[in-house]
């Protein structure tokens, strides 16, 4: 008679271990200790053998009845379920160790020697942020172009033009490792040639990283007016939109707190703003006070004392370092983001720095402190980085 769940459910513990049976060779096994675990016996090859299902109740009496259904489908076609299951359990002990993430962990660590420790570290993280969410566990030989191609547009969806192609060329020498090592057995990153979107030129209108350090030098040995130098410094440590810098207030400052809280009115979503200072930041604000503290404004329009500078005072300043149609000062913003894209911070974080907010402004409203902790870390990195750069240390 075919047990029931109440049956099976109910059996108890004895002195020794018993069966009971279902049908088909399908039994349940119960053990002195009160375990309870699901067998068939079947015969292949003129032998008895004997299959283990499961462990109840984590398999069911209906989940035990289905694997023992697919045994025999495979019996019928001259496959032997427990060899099977063999293999099937080195199959996926070999998917796991040739996984995307492991076999990129492996690649990483063998061509990391070659690189310098600043570099290892954000391909790492970029890898990590962007390719590990979907294809870590993905077998890489099993991994197929439009997966690859999923991942790459959630980069695109960012903004990201660059890294997106960054993070393509990466994962072809990641295949391509595979590929030497015996792993996988083609490239497919090679299919994605040209289904990327490509980065639109603006003039230079931004300064690429490399550029970076001229500029830092040149800025440094600007010769104007002290406080439209600080502007610009200001401005590239804290990548705010030019008209956020022009009309800030000493009022907005917290040196205690070492935040600059931008209200709702003076931003463009109308939502209120908190940006970390760095140490790099609040250093150029106290060479400031000396010069202005007793102004409303941080950087005043030195001809109307009651307003603040004019952005056109800004671009002069470009204009004679040599940045004419190289560099804008609203391209600092899209500089720091690649930058920061690139050494891997969280792309959430970054956009919120940017005060890329909620279309929702209720929502956004209460989400102007999200991911405080992480932009506070991520500023003070950014201060840091700069002023390495600057000095040519190794970052």
């Amino acid at each position: 008679m075919p047990l029931t769940d109440t049956t099976v459910r109910t059996a108890k513990a004895k002195d020794k271990q018993y069966k009971l049976s279902d049908s088909a060779g399908l039994y349940l096994l119960v053990k002195p200790t009160g375990k309870k675990y699901w067998r068939l016996k079947y015969y292949f090859a003129g032998k008895e053998k004997l299959l283990s299902i499961g462990v109840y109740p984590v398999v069911s009496l209906s989940q035990a009845r289905e694997k023992s259904l697919l045994a025999k489908k495979q019996l019928a076609n001259n496959i032997d379920p427990s060899e099977y299951k063999k293999e099937q359990k080195l199959k996926n002990s070999v998917n796991a160790e040739n996984s995307f993430k492991n076999i990129a962990i492996e690649w990483h660590n063998n061509q990391k020697q070659g690189w310098t420790e600043r570099h290892a570290v954000y391909v790492l993280r970029r890898i990590e942020a962007d390719v590990f969410p979907a294809l870590a566990s993905r077998p890489i030989n099993e991994i197929k172009a439009p997966e690859l191609l999923a991942v790459l547009r959630l980069i695109e969806t960012r903004g990201a033009i660059d890294i997106a192609h960054r993070v393509l060329q990466t994962c072809g020498q990641i295949f391509r490792y595979a590929i030497a090592t015996g792993r996988a057995e083609r490239d497919i990153s090679a299919d994605l040639r040209g289904a990327l979107k490509t980065r639109k030129v603006q003039n230079h209108s931004r300064l690429e990283e490399k550029e970076l350090p001229e500029f830092l030098s040149k800025l440094e040995e600007y010769d104007g007016e002290l406080q439209t130098k600080l502007a610009l410094k200001f401005l590239l440590l804290t990548f705010v939109r030019t008209g956020e810098l022009r009309g800030a207030r000493w009022e907005e400052i917290d040196f205690e707190k070492n935040e600059w809280r931008i209200p709702a009115e003076r931003m463009k979503m109308r939502v209120p703003h908190i940006v970390p200072l760095s140490i790099q930041s609040i250093s150029v604000l106290r060479e400031l006070q000396l010069i202005n503290s007793h102004k409303e404004h941080l950087f005043p329009n030195r001809n109307k004392p009651m307003t603040f500078i004019s952005e056109n005072t800004l671009l002069y300043a470009l204009y004679r370092m040599g940045y004419h149609l190289r560099a804008t000062i609203h391209g600092f913003r899209a500089t720091a983001s690649t930058i920061l894209n690139e050494h891997g911070f969280k792309p959430d974080v970054i956009e919120r720095q940017l005060a890329h907010c909620e279309r929702n402004k209720v929502r956004a409203s209460y989400n102007h402190a999200q991911y405080l902790p992480e932009r506070r870390e991520m500023m003070q990195w950014w201060g840091n980085y700069l002023n390495q750069i600057q000095t040519n240390e190794t970052f």
